[in-house]
């Protein structure tokens, strides 16, 4: 790759890209140590210790990597772990999305798994009542067989174009086809076993899963119904995509703000905890995430157990 003469743009910098190339993704933490090992490669008699590398260092460095590999279509993008609140950079490519990379070390057949994992994670478990936007293995696991013909026409809404039908895969090969996501950074798999798409692939995949998913109305629609439900819905704090935090009490409302975002949401409004969108109050706001899965299982509990034995009796009396 070619500086063209560019000073600030040395072997230390080389050094670094190939260590994103390596691993994807790097925090600042991460980095300390990798960048004091290149300048220390670079001056042996001036060896830097991680804690001489500063933020500024660092930022430096990514800077002018994405000034060298912007004409290779490629770039380094940050973002915060919505769990974590970590910043993580990541190595993405701007040209294609990560099911078309994917296609260079998956098969065919595994990639459609993957779609199928994703429309599950995205349609089918991301719905006006709970938007959980992740997948227990068993809910993954049940993708690895892909609908029939009948099933993908109706789907399609297409009696004519269907899509060539993928193979399906046995219980083990999908399992290892979910492990390999984890490893390489697409999944990540959380404590109570469900998986999500990892800050990478939200970053790399951001326009794809906005134009897969219809974003009907864009990121401030304020009229949708469950016809009509968008899928992929911004922070309004940060304009990142929400696949964990809070959303707005009342369902119909678009407004939906990362747990870590919240406080800076208040204080741009002014101290004011109400939707930015239809402006009620902002209070026991419902989950965004796995926890969505978990709160709707107390609640169908919780009304089981509301319902008494007269309540039983009365409501079998109006069935009869």
């Amino acid at each position: 790759m070619s500086d063209q003469g560019d000073p600030t743009y040395d072997n230390t910098h080389r050094a670094f890209l190939q260590s994103l190339l390596a691993r994807q993704t790097i925090t600042f933490a991460e980095a300390k140590p990798v960048l004091a090992a290149i300048q220390t490669a670079q001056t042996p008699n001036r060896p830097t210790l991680p804690e001489d590398v500063s933020q500024a260092d660092f930022e430096h460095y990514v800077d002018a990597l994405n000034t060298q590999i912007s004409a290779y279509d490629f770039e380094i993008r940050s973002t915060h772990h919505q769990i974590s609140k970590e910043r993580i950079y990541a190595l993405v490519n701007t040209t294609s999305d990560a099911l078309t990379q994917m296609a260079t070390v998956h098969t065919p057949d595994e990639i459609a798994f993957v779609k199928r994992v994703l429309d599950a994670m995205f349609e089918t478990y991301n719905t006006q009542a709970a938007e959980v936007m992740a997948v227990t293995s068993m809910q993954a696991l049940k993708c690895a067989r892909p609908p029939n013909a009948e099933q993908q026409r109706r789907d399609s809404g297409n009696q004519t174009q269907v899509a060539a039908p993928s193979a399906a895969l046995t219980g083990s090969q999908a399992q290892s086809v979910l492990e390999l996501m984890v490893q390489e950074g697409w999944f990540e798999l959380s404590a109570k076993g469900y998986h999500s798409l990892s800050p990478r692939a939200l970053m790399e995949l951001r326009g794809w899963l906005v134009e897969t998913y219809h974003d009907q109305g864009g990121e401030d629609s304020d009229d949708e119904d469950e016809d009509e439900h968008v899928k992929i819905k911004f922070c309004a704090a940060c304009r990142e995509i929400v696949t964990v935090g809070q959303r707005c009490t009342d369902l119909g409302c678009s407004a939906r703000v990362h747990n870590h975002c919240a406080r800076n949401l208040w204080r741009s409004q002014g101290g004011k905890e109400e939707c930015p969108t239809c402006k009620k109050a902002w209070i026991d706001a419902p989950a965004v995430g796995e926890k969505a899965a978990r709160q709707g299982a107390r609640q169908a509990t919780n009304g089981r157990m509301r319902r008494s034995p007269s309540d039983e009796a009365q409501s079998g009396a109006e069935e009869d």
